[in-house]
């Protein structure tokens, strides 16, 4: 055979690889806190549309970051959502593996909340108390009473994420490094104990709920989504004196509350069918507005304003620049 025809059928191989390695269906990975907003926008554009409806994983927003920044391809995810924004050094990994156009979309916000099984012990608390109870440098109590006298004298036994998990993250930030002064320990290279007062649950939020029914004495941690789409068998705890509900995350009052992310791969739009479109359907009011199918699964809305400016930087494709976290 020549040169020229061996080229030739190599070429062809390589196109007829290609098309099987094609998708028609857009793959969505990553937050278990975003994971029902995210399905929710999935069922809802499948039906709406000719397109397929997106697959929608729950990775966890670190272990979605990873996926999502080891390249670009169909073999690699279209989006990943997110419960706390990329970091810098995730931004370095896609770039550094070509992933170098990726637009930011804020959805909403999200509180994480503390709470238990209704008929359980009311816990109110504040993130100093919550500092003592679970610090791996602190005091190690066995009893939430240990903690404070005014505390339930029950088992401390929180199921929350792991490591992998936005929410953990978030956790880690907005109370452990946020209370631990407060609570007389040093913040420096803090950490959750490992003594089993913590049991990291993985990353269905659907199963920490029905372990917290079996155990009403157990404390879950996670997304406010989930405590109100489960207010009929779940309690939530006050945080620093404000309970975790709509209004007081909406306004800002309530202390643990963080924004919520997607991230689209640039690159894939117009090679995945119905990506952009399926962006342009998360961030459009009928989804994630005041009135939106979304707030009816707890998600917070964004102001109008920011809003406004989301959805215009998701229609435009808006990449990020490095310079986010300057």
């Amino acid at each position: 055979m020549s040169f020229v025809k061996t080229v030739a059928s190599a070429a062809i191989l390589a196109a007829a690889a290609s098309a099987a390695d094609a998708r028609d269906q857009i793959r969505v990975v990553g937050s278990s806190t975003v994971f029902p907003f995210s399905t929710a926008v999935a069922e809802q554009f499948g039906r709406s549309t000719d397109f397929q409806t997106p697959v929608v994983e729950s990775t966890g927003s670190g272990g979605g970051l990873k996926l999502f920044c080891a390249g670009v391809g169909t073999e690699h995810p279209d989006i990943t959502n997110a419960s706390r924004r990329m970091k810098a050094k995730e931004f370095k990994l896609c770039t550094d593996n070509g992933v170098t156009e990726v637009t930011e979309a804020i959805i909403g916000y999200d509180g994480i909340v503390i709470a238990n099984a209704k008929g359980g012990p009311v816990l109110n608390v504040t993130r100093e108390q919550l500092v003592t109870a679970l610090a791996a440098q602190g005091p190690l109590p066995e009893m939430w009473s240990d903690v404070d006298p005014s505390l339930p004298a029950i088992k401390i036994e929180v199921l929350g994420p792991p490591p992998s998990s936005g929410t953990r993250d978030a956790f880690e930030e907005l109370v452990m490094h946020e209370g631990c002064e407060g609570a007389g320990i040093a913040c420096e290279g803090i950490t959750i104990r490992e003594d089993g007062a913590y049991i990291e649950a993985g990353e269905n939020d659907n199963l920490i709920v029905s372990k917290l029914e079996a155990n009403p004495n157990a404390i879950g941690v996670f997304g406010f989504s989930f405590l109100d789409q489960n207010s009929d068998v779940l309690q939530g705890s006050s945080v620093d004196g404000v309970e975790p509900s709509f209004d007081n995350i909406a306004d800002g009052a309530y202390p643990v509350s963080r924004s919520l992310y997607f991230y689209i791969k640039n690159a894939h739009v117009g090679v995945i069918p119905g990506l952009q479109e399926f962006a342009d359907e998360f961030m459009s009011d009928a989804a994630a507005g005041e009135e939106g199918y979304l707030v009816d699964k707890g998600l917070i809305p964004l102001p109008e304003d920011a809003f406004g400016t989301v959805s215009g930087n998701v229609k435009s494709l808006t990449a990020m620049t490095g310079n986010e976290w300057n």
